[in-house]
């Protein structure tokens, strides 16, 4: 197999469109996970996933920032994020299972609803789009969706949260698809305020664990009511 062949766009579209299934099976697996551990690390294989088409986009081609933009992501959504995450469960002690507010089948059975929708909404987009990267924009799309679906459906605050990172990824993996990223700098700030924000998330957990013994927001939503 040349070297050609190897950086050609059509060999490209196919790893890119390989990427972007996983993509879209992990999304749905992390839907259907149980374990706050498992669902870590399905996050972090997401990130990888994700670091993984970005640099298969650069490569082809030729665009810098992407090869940043791929740094980046390794960085901040295979080792920063899942570390936090990690040592985040450990100081607060989390070992419960997820719990979910509608059952795993009806939840899955709604994600493919979900996904069925994004594919005819992306397709009149996908047909507009002139990059290597259009046929996966009814993916990246379903990919959020199922991320937003995982977070209305779970009780629990580290879940949501591992969720709306979920969602980030997706939009990011729709921005590349559908323009080959966005600029340097406002990934960077983008980065920067996922950063942040897992910080502040992070005071907030420990607050509601000192206030209810608990991560379950429900709690809040009674003393709302009260």
């Amino acid at each position: 197999m040349t070297l050609a062949y190897l950086t050609s766009s059509a060999f490209a579209s196919q790893l890119i469109n390989l990427c972007a299934a996983i993509l879209l099976l992990l999304g749905f697996a992390m839907l259907a996970q149980r374990r706050v551990l498992s669902l870590i690390n399905l996050f972090m294989m997401q990130g990888l996933v994700l670091c993984t088409s970005t640099l298969i986009v650069a490569i082809t081609t030729h665009q810098p920032h992407l090869y940043w933009s791929a740094g980046l992501t390794f960085l901040l959504k295979v080792l920063a994020l899942p570390y936090i995450l990690h040592r985040l469960i450990r100081r607060l002690s989390v070992k419960w299972d997820i719990e979910t507010l509608l059952n795993i089948p009806t939840t899955m059975l709604i994600g493919i609803f979900l996904v069925i929708i994004a594919f005819n909404v992306a397709q009149p987009i996908s047909l507009l789009s002139g990059t290597i990267t259009r046929a996966t924009i009814g993916i990246a799309l379903a990919c959020v969706l199922l991320s937003f679906l995982m977070m209305i459906t779970r009780s629990k605050a580290v879940p949501q949260v591992i969720a709306f990172l979920a969602m980030e990824n997706a939009l990011f993996f729709a921005a590349t698809s559908a323009t080959y990223g966005m600029p340097m700098v406002v990934e960077l700030g983008i980065a920067l305020d996922v950063l942040v924000g897992m910080v502040i998330l992070a005071v907030f957990f420990f607050q509601i664990r000192e206030q209810f013994d608990s991560l379950d927001i429900r709690h809040m939503e009674k003393v709302h009511e009260e």
